[in-house]
């Protein structure tokens, strides 16, 4: 249920972090403004990058903890 949980808040943070970005980002360039785009794609990069992360750091406590 932990990782459930830390998902939806990571998810959460992704999503509000990536509206603020991505509407600085297109008022600067001019271009389209497009909420729904922008904030799955924060969503699934976030979701990646941090359970990438801990399945690495797993991997490094597990072969510390055999030597």
């Amino acid at each position: 249920m932990k990782w459930l949980e830390a998902n939806l808040v990571v998810i959460f943070w992704a999503v509000i972090f990536g509206e603020v970005i991505g509407y600085i980002v297109g008022a600067l360039k001019e271009v389209t403004y497009d909420p729904m785009t922008i904030g799955v794609t924060m969503a699934v990069v976030a979701l990646i990058a941090v359970n990438g992360i801990t399945l690495l750091g797993r991997s490094d406590v597990k072969s510390a903890g055999d030597k």
